[in-house]
């Protein structure tokens, strides 16, 4: 039960990782993007299309399906959708310096209604008698196990019975943090996060780092909308099933305070704090309804704790949330 617990909560955890990896970068250049739930529910609808155009194309049958094209379009399509959204929240907010807080809300209803109004779209093709799209023959090639995973015991289903996904986030993860720290474009965002007038002033371009790093982030977070379809949920899409893991990556950034490898560990955390009432047997629903509410709980005991240290490198970018004006330097 230990192992099963462990893995589950890994499960529900990746989706997080992706979406706090991707708000961090974004938040590294300054730009706190509150569009990053409806961006993973955009990137999720995006890959559900892409594979359901693919299974539909391939007669729904498995045997006809090449695995490689079975994986790589929807991994296309969600990045795609996901970067197009981030393209919209970079022009709105860098190019024409609307407010970021306004942006990024409005740009969660767009995705949140435009997933809906394409899942309900492929649902009414299908003339399902269920509110649901199942892309489980998709699902089947995302979660491919290593083949000698199941002769290691509880190792062996411990580390090495996930999706490729779940590795991929925890390797993305590594990776931004190490370039954040020890490259001289991490270095670069940082500044602009921090001071962009400082930076401008020294020869780099604000406009484009931003621009960049808001669809870097959002590409990154929409895979984890697109790992929860088909890993988590095993290939169906509902609407509206996505919940608050948005909204939980956000408050996950926080946690982690804004160190990518952190959040590594803070994202399985968060999903075993999600995944515990389910493990705990007696309690009526009122209670196990308040287990839910522990990961914002502890977020707000650890941002209680890092202002009240203040050690600068637990608070956020000096800029974040303050638009650049370059007339203004």
């Amino acid at each position: 039960m230990i192992i099963q617990f462990i893995c589950r909560a890994i499960l529900l955890g990746v989706p997080l990782l992706y979406g706090s990896t991707g708000e961090i970068i974004t938040e590294k250049s300054g730009h706190l993007n509150l569009g990053i739930p409806g961006i993973m529910y955009v990137g999720a609808i995006s890959g559900v299309v892409g594979s359901f155009l693919y299974e539909n194309a391939c007669g729904n049958d498995i045997n006809n399906m090449n695995a490689f094209l079975a994986v790589i379009i929807p991994l296309v399509c969600s990045i795609a959708g996901s970067v197009i959204m981030g393209l919209i929240y970079s022009f709105l907010t860098v190019s024409l310096h609307a407010n970021q807080n306004v942006t990024g809300l409005a740009l969660t209803t767009l995705g949140i209604g435009l997933g809906n109004f394409l899942g309900a779209s492929l649902i009414n093709i299908t003339k399902s008698e269920l509110p649901s799209i199942a892309l489980t023959k998709t699902s089947s090639f995302f979660l491919t196990k290593l083949p000698f995973a199941d002769n290691l015991g509880w190792f062996g289903e411990l580390f090495l019975s996930h999706d490729f996904l779940t590795y991929l986030s925890i390797v993305i993860a590594i990776v931004v943090s190490i370039v954040l720290k020890r490259s001289r474009v991490g270095l670069n965002l940082r500044s602009v996060g921090e001071n962009p007038a400082t930076a401008d002033a020294a020869g780099i371009n604000v406009t484009r780092y931003r621009y960049v790093a808001t669809c870097i982030g959002s590409a990154i977070a929409g895979l984890g909308g697109l790992q929860y379809v088909m890993a988590y949920a095993n290939g169906v899409w509902s609407n509206n099933a996505f919940g608050d893991r948005g909204w939980m990556a956000i408050a996950l950034v926080i946690f982690a305070l804004w160190n990518p490898s952190f959040a590594i560990i803070g994202s399985f955390l968060f999903g075993a704090l999600c995944n515990a009432n389910n493990y705990i047997q007696g309690l009526g629903t009122e209670t196990q309804e308040l287990f839910k509410m522990l990961p914002y709980v502890v977020t707000i005991v650890v941002l209680i704790i890092t202002s009240m240290r203040k050690k600068r490198e637990h608070q956020p970018p000096g800029s974040l949330g303050i638009n650049y004006f370059r007339e203004e330097r």
